[in-house]
């Protein structure tokens, strides 16, 4: 196992790992412990009182942060007709047919997220194997399979998460960049904890926020009292 850096052991020795903090103590520590030169982002991991092998217990959903992410989303529409202009208009960087499943199929991959009309899935469904692995296939549950394009290229690109429990209960989302600030970054998390709680499932039962923590993509992870949710979430 690689050892951490010098930097990160002094980001760490600053976090007390038997303390859980409020949002704004975390979020102090963490943007005030940068040590790389670029503009990290800030991670946020949720641990979730579901049991993700049963159906009736899945946790998924998008959510559109109010501040973004902080970075360009190249999105790549599939569809035909008028509606490929509709997506071209609304903000896509690409957008068309067959030619794109083509095009994917013999390696291109320039694009970030990906959304496609109810009638071209048929086509789609071929480079499933390509797409599904990277977590680029339009899903319907999502709400990137679609005729109503320009609503959803939008949502992509002004910040729309989306977010899947995982296997052990833990749901992680980014949040945004460092220099947005703590004000934004809180805007953007409070959005993101209510969406979770909302989508509760009547089926968990006993407590169902049982563990938050936050990280920046080169710090450490800093734990967070799961009864602070209520201070940021209406």
């Amino acid at each position: 196992m690689a050892k951490h850096g010098k930097k990160y052991r002094a980001a760490r020795a600053t976090i007390d790992p038997a303390k859980r903090y409020t949002f704004q103590e975390a979020l102090e520590l963490a943007t005030g412990s940068i040590f790389c030169k670029f503009d990290e982002t800030l991670d946020i991991a949720v641990r979730l009182g579901v049991d993700p092998r049963h159906a009736d217990q899945m946790v998924r959903g998008t959510v559109v942060l109010p501040n973004g992410l902080g970075k360009p989303v190249r999105v790549l529409v599939f569809a035909k007709g008028e509606k490929v202009k509709e997506a071209l208009d609304a903000g896509a960087d690409h957008a068309g047919g067959d030619e794109l499943v083509d095009r994917i199929k013999e390696g291109w991959l320039e694009f970030d997220k990906t959304v496609a009309t109810p009638d071209m899935m048929g086509a789609v469904g071929k480079i499933g194997k390509v797409l599904g692995p990277r977590g680029l296939m339009p899903n319907a549950k999502l709400g990137t399979v679609t005729f109503d394009l320009q609503k959803v290229v939008k949502e992509i690109k002004a910040g729309k998460v989306d977010f899947r429990v995982e296997k052990t209960g833990i749901v992680h989302a980014p949040m945004g960049k460092v220099s947005f600030g703590q004000e934004k970054l809180i805007q953007n998390i409070s959005a993101f904890i209510d969406t979770l709680i909302r989508l509760k499932p009547t089926a968990a039962k006993g407590t169902y926020v049982r563990g938050i923590a936050i990280s920046t993509t080169m710090g450490p992870g800093i734990q967070i009292d799961p009864l602070a949710v209520k201070t940021i979430v209406a």
